[in-house]
């Protein structure tokens, strides 16, 4: 399976009848925002952004925490459910 990287390729997953695939989109779409959001606070903290946020760079590095959490418990209910993520 080619690496996938973008939101839109996990749709036919999310769809999909397998509670097996549906998951692995579930993750998928998490680590792809989480990627996104990241080199978006890289650039925030660098001074690279064309505009200026409405929210703090500590609010959305706090989201970026809570989501590297989400993933973790992800992470570990695949190991459990036998998901191969």
């Amino acid at each position: 399976m080619e690496k996938i990287t973008e939101l839109y390729e996990t749709a036919e997953m999310m769809n999909n009848e397998s509670y097996n695939e549906r998951f692995k989109a579930e993750y998928l779409q998490l680590k792809i925002r989480m990627r996104k959001l990241n080199e978006f606070l890289v650039k925030y903290k660098n001074n690279e952004l064309n505009f200026t946020p409405n929210c703090s760079y500590d609010l959305l590095k706090g989201q970026f925490k809570a989501m590297d959490l989400y993933a973790s418990y992800l992470e570990e209910r695949a190991l459990i459910e036998n998901v191969n993520i």
